[in-house]
């Protein structure tokens, strides 16, 4: 499949040094098509179809992308950004994430009933919840059993509570057990497929069907090989990258879609540098890491510190930017600047292309 079918848009005349004020959030728009049809070949070789988390990027337009390029659905993990996505017109839609409350179980009725969307559980309190609110739905709402395989976040312990927990969601009024879910911790993608894989056959010999085993995360794609118990696959940072995933040996700093662009507004001395940019814009993540970032066009540049609105460079070279240069760097972990900014500028290389609206930013809810 060329670039080009995935109908993002073309960049115009203009250099984006030309448009954008600093701080900014650049997506260059080249990088987001090369990422989105690498990992759709990578999963279609091993047999996985694609489900992308939204809440790398939050924009309908590289969710609409995803889907051209084969994706069957989208991933959200909160009732808002489900609510963003389904306003744009898709259909397909998996909230990663267990939905506790009447206020959202109201919501989550009334979303079901504009798109196709499929819950997760990990306990019969979220299980009974659900079913109180679909019990009398003219459609069943299907649940995936959250499946804890070394995370250690949700999820059900062991097969043997998994297949309890499937068997209470197929006992529900108003729901249908469509099968399992886990995000794996991180190096475990493959040893996680073992435990699904257990869980699955006893779900079999209790008589019940899976027809989705969903993992995911994007530091494992491409440490991924075949396994007959995973049918679909969730990653949701490929489409950008960042610096963690540099670190984790996922991607080159050349697959970066996202980076910060950032004005030097003090050089006080050679070897510091301040930036317009704080933890309001890079995050305070560090991820195990050393220092808020990289520069690749510098690699004698580091940023030591942040504070709200203030970066501080250490300029190991004793080569001090001046003031007024821009520099753009790739962010230790480009989710969270996704909702840290109203807009973010497309690109394509030095091109720019338009501002954009980050519509479920802030939809934590």
């Amino acid at each position: 499949m060329e670039a080009g079918a995935l109908n993002l848009p073309a960049a115009g005349p203009l250099k984006w040094r030309d448009v954008v004020e600093t701080p900014a959030v650049l997506i260059d728009l080249d990088v987001v098509e090369a990422n989105i049809l690498r990992c759709q070949a990578h999963c279609a070789a091993l047999g996985f179809t694609v489900r992308p988390h939204i809440k790398t990027h939050k924009l309908p337009v590289l969710a609409h992308a995803q889907l051209a390029a084969g994706a069957v659905g989208v991933t959200a993990q909160k009732l808002g950004e489900a609510e963003i996505m389904a306003d744009a017109g898709i259909e397909d839609i998996l909230i990663s994430y267990n939905i506790v409350g009447k206020a959202k179980l109201r919501r989550l009725r009334q979303l079901a009933s504009r798109a196709r969307i499929t819950v997760v559980a990990d306990s019969i309190e979220v299980v009974s919840g659900l079913s109180a609110e679909f019990a009398d739905s003219s459609s069943v709402l299907d649940v995936l059993v959250e499946c804890d395989t070394g995370m250690g976040r949700c999820g059900v312990l062991t097969p043997q509570a998994a297949v309890t927990l499937a068997r209470q969601v197929a006992a529900c009024p108003g729901l249908r057990f469509a099968g399992l879910m886990t995000y794996p911790a991180p190096k475990q993608g493959n040893s996680a497929a073992g435990w699904l894989g257990e869980a699955i056959a006893l779900l079999h010999a209790a008589g019940l069907k899976s027809d989705t085993v969903s993992s995911g995360g994007t530091p494992d794609l491409y440490a991924m090989t075949r396994h007959d118990s995973v049918s679909e696959y969730r990653p949701g940072s490929y489409i950008y990258n960042d610096r963690s995933l540099i670190e984790a040996g996922a991607c080159d700093a050349t697959d970066c879609a996202l980076t910060v662009v950032a004005t030097v507004i003090s050089s006080p001395e050679p070897n510091r540098t301040i930036i317009d940019a704080g933890t309001k814009v890079l995050t305070s993540d560090l991820f195990g890491m050393q220092h808020y970032g990289m520069i690749p066009e510098r690699p004698d540049f580091a940023i030591v510190s942040l504070n709200e609105e203030h970066g501080r460079i250490e300029c190991l070279s004793g080569d001090a930017p001046g003031v007024g240069d821009l520099l753009r760097i790739i962010p230790n972990h480009a989710c969270v600047v996704s909702n840290m900014v109203n807009h973010v500028h497309l690109v394509r290389g030095d091109n720019y292309v338009r501002a954009e609206l980050v519509a479920a930013r802030g939809k934590i809810e």
